[in-house]
Parts: structure tokens; C-alpha cells; sequence
């Protein structure tokens, strides 16, 4: 299992889930947000992992230019750095939070390319097992 800690997230690939797991410990400016991003892609180009878990419950929502970002950035980068089919990202959100990420990914989504959003599925969940579970669905 690869791991990386740092003062705002825990980092981790679970080899026998197949999913890489980044947990937010606080609240992030944009700069150590898009860093940490920079390292989720590089474990998930070395483990060739294209199934992820972000789990946001500890901290705030991401600012909507940073979360436009890792919608269509981010997630292009993820489609052409990982052959894995079946790519896909689960958002863990708290209750509260929910229907403002919803709304801002449903709004994004009309205005990132098809490709991006064909090779790589991103879903909001509330509860980490039903978030677990699309990511363990095969195709």
C-alpha cells in the first residue's frame, strides 16, 4: 500500500480494493489543494489507479474556480495518465454539503468536453459505502 500524509491530507492506494483513498484533514488554500491534486496524479500514474474516493467531510467545499478545475482538469489529466477502464471518482460529502457540490458538478458537466466526462464517471455520495460500492462496480 503507498502513503502520503501531509498537514491537510492522507493519501493512500489500497492494491487489494483497487482504489486510491485522499481524506482532507482541514480546510486547504487553492495552492496546497492544487499541489496535493499534483501528488493524487502522480500515485494514481504509479499505481495505474483509476478509481478514487476524495472524502471532503472534514473540510469545506472547494472554491468553484478550484473544483471546476479538478472537474475538467484534473479528470483529463486522470483519462490520459491512466489506462484503466472503468475510471471514476466518488466525492464523500457531508449531508449539508451535498446539494451545492451536486448543483456545481451538474452545471459543469454541460460545459466539459464528452471525451473528459466519457472517460472518467464523477459522483457525489454521502455515505462512504454506497461510494465504495460504484467504485468496486465493473463495467
Amino acid at each position: 500500500m503507498s502513503n502520503l500524509s501531509t498537514a491537510y491530507m492522507d493519501l493512500a492506494y489500497r492494491p487489494d480494493l483497487r482504489i486510491l483513498f485522499l481524506r482532507w484533514t482541514r480546510q486547504t488554500t487553492s495552492q496546497e489543494l492544487r499541489a496535493a491534486y499534483g501528488q493524487v496524479l502522480e500515485l494514481a500514474r504509479q499505481e495505474q489507479a483509476g478509481r478514487w474516493l476524495i472524502d471532503l467531510r472534514r473540510r469545506e467545499l472547494a472554491d468553484p474556480p478550484d473544483f471546476a478545475w479538478i472537474v475538467r482538469e484534473v479528470r483529463a489529466q486522470l483519462a490520459q495518465d491512466v489506462a484503466e477502464a472503468g475510471r471514476r471518482i466518488a466525492y464523500l460529502v457531508t449531508p449539508n454539503n451535498a446539494p451545492t457540490i451536486q448543483s456545481r458538478l451538474t452545471e459543469l458537466e454541460l460545459t466539459t468536453p464528452a471525451a473528459v466526462r466519457e472517460a472518467v464517471a464523477f459522483r457525489i455520495f454521502t455515505e462512504e459505502h454506497m461510494a465504495l460500492g460504484w467504485l468496486q462496480e465493473t463495467e
